[in-house]
């Protein structure tokens, strides 16, 4: 994720009449067909924590960057701790934020971005989400991604990936127990959603974040590589250096950041990384 600024279908009905000598009444319009107004028969609505606009980190080109609320991990390295709650979002509906990314198509299209929905974890909303992806895409023309843990990977619909153009997955470890460790959960939902998107054949980027001590010993580092390698749809892996711009917000939010004294990962540190995905057969930045 990156840094975040503040934030922002309808029903079908169908009428009948008695038979009667007068004319019917007039149907209820009915407006395109979203896969989230088809599931709820009423207008959308997420908890949305910020949105922005990003170049270069939450996809290909500038994106207009959607950050929902709410999270399922609670990874040791968060820089935004703040996204955790579902509660700490501004209660929006599909149509804010279309409005808002409206506003910045043609910049977009220009520098060949799209438009990213991330978090917080997107799937902890799934319903949300597939609105927010399938307008974004069908209505303003964007090119769409995910940006997701997979650890949610279960409530990813059929419908919800059709709209999606790419998926930013974050593997944050192969060792099962530091996977653990880091984010509070096992590791299987995430590898078990990436294998779905493998033989959806779903493009594919994934991330890594490189935290000295913890995540970069070298077999961890491979585990990752050969998984990725052995799917077939990964198009580019980014390896993150660990940082510690989120201190602040955990200090505020009264959370004990763990790894206050961890260091960044030495420029050495991450081009080895870089060179075990390499390896494998990965382009790795």
């Amino acid at each position: 994720m990156t840094a975040l600024l503040a934030p922002g279908t309808t029903t079908a009905t169908r009428a009948t009449t008695e038979h009667t000598n007068k004319p019917p009444a007039a149907a209820a319009p009915v407006p395109a067909a979203t896969p989230a107004a088809a599931a709820t028969r009423r207008p959308v609505t997420g908890s949305v924590h910020s949105w922005d606009l990003s170049t270069g980190v939450d996809g290909p080109g500038t994106r207009f960057v959607t950050f929902l609320a709410g999270c399922p991990l609670t990874c040791l390295y968060c820089h935004n701790p703040d996204t955790w709650r579902m509660r700490s979002g501004r209660r929006s509906t599909a149509d804010d934020v279309l409005a808002e990314a409206a506003k910045y198509t043609e910049f977009i299209a220009a520098a060949g971005g799209g438009a990213t929905v991330s978090g917080g974890e997107p799937l902890l909303q799934p319903v949300f989400t597939g609105e927010l992806l399938h307008r974004l895409k069908h209505q303003l023309g964007l090119h769409t991604a995910l940006d997701t843990s997979g650890f949610l990977g279960v409530r990813a619909t059929h419908a919800l990936l059709r709209d999606v153009d790419l998926v930013l997955l974050d593997i944050k470890s192969w060792d099962r127990e530091t996977y653990r460790r880091v984010t509070g959960r096992p590791l299987r939902p995430t590898l078990d959603f990436a294998d779905r998107l493998a033989a959806l054949g779903k493009d594919v980027w994934v991330r890594f974040v490189l935290v000295p001590g913890l995540t970069d010993d070298p077999a961890n580092v491979d585990g990752v590589a050969r998984f990725a390698a052995g799917l077939g749809n990964v198009s580019r892996v980014d390896v993150l250096p660990f940082h510690k711009l989120g201190t602040a917000k955990w200090d505020a939010l009264g959370k004990d950041f763990t790894l206050r004294d961890t260091p960044a990962p030495t420029p050495g540190q991450l081009s080895a990384a870089r060179e075990t995905f390499a390896a494998r057969g990965l382009r790795a930045v």
